[in-house]
């Protein structure tokens, strides 16, 4: 099985990834291992994190985010997400 590491945060010259990083290793959202992966591309990153904070964190939208989150859920279960 393939193995991508986790970025360390310190490594990170984007202040903007690292904050991002550093937000999730705090709040435990978005997954911090994910976002360590992320950083590997700081685009990548970006995009993720900016549609993630627009749809659920600026409180986007008319759907309350209890259903987004059962929403996500169940999108992650129709494709037979592990995660």
């Amino acid at each position: 099985m393939a193995h991508i590491s986790y970025v360390d945060p310190s490594a990170i010259s984007d202040p903007q990834c690292r904050e991002w990083l550093q937000e999730a290793i705090t709040a435990g959202r978005p997954g911090p291992e994910n976002q360590a992966i992320r950083a590997h591309q700081p685009d990548v990153m970006r995009s993720f994190t900016v549609t993630r904070k627009m749809l659920f964190d600026d409180g986007a939208g008319v759907l309350e985010h209890d259903l987004k989150e059962l929403t996500r859920a169940y999108v992650a279960y129709t494709v037979e997400c592990r995660y």
